[in-house]
């Protein structure tokens, strides 16, 4: 798929980027467009985005659906602020999962300020390890975080990556963490 994509973005006018090989840009004279892949998601940053969308329809056969202004794509709200700006921001995959988090346990997380205590060592825990039903938790609780931090929260990043390397054999405070940063998400 990957590859006969590609040969069709070529064919339109793109070419990869050297940093990105999903990302792709076409030299418009006075400005650039460019298209985002991310396995079958596409997209558009164009003046006419549609002109894309019908020429991927109409010359090429592809089946498109839901083309238009981009409002949620891959988990991330995309809106304009007040002087038209187009903004970014993971509120709703937030709410998921945090509404995910109220499923898990019963409730929703306590709100914290940081995303990890000042000074704290989870490498250095030795509280009791979690049996298979928590390790299943946590390692769930972790790729959601993994994928707020891939899209636009850096803010979590050395918390969910410090954490991360536990999921194997995580231990109670381990996931303690974990939830002080679904707190901290929730604030």
């Amino acid at each position: 798929w990957h590859e006969v994509f590609s040969n069709v973005l070529r064919q339109m006018g793109f070419f990869p980027s050297k940093a990105d090989h999903d990302l792709w840009m076409k030299d418009c004279g006075d400005h650039y467009d460019y298209m985002v892949v991310y396995v079958d998601d596409l997209m558009f940053a164009s003046k006419n985005p549609q002109q894309y969308a019908d020429e991927l329809i109409k010359r090429f056969g592809f089946k498109l659906k839901g083309t238009g202004p981009a409002h949620y794509h891959l988990g991330i709200d995309f809106y304009r602020d007040k002087d038209g700006t187009m903004c970014m921001a993971p509120k709703c995959y937030i709410e998921k999962i945090i509404d995910g988090y109220v499923r898990m346990f019963g409730t929703k997380p306590k709100a914290y300020n940081s995303p990890l205590e000042h000074g704290d060592h989870p490498e250095m825990d030795d509280s009791k390890e979690l049996d298979l039903d928590g390790i299943k938790k946590y390692q769930s609780l972790i790729g959601s975080l993994q994928w707020v931090n891939q899209i636009a929260r850096f803010d979590i990043t050395t918390a969910v990556m410090t954490l991360a390397s536990f999921r194997a054999n995580p231990r109670q405070g381990h996931l303690d963490r974990v939830k002080r940063i679904y707190g901290y998400l929730y604030k």
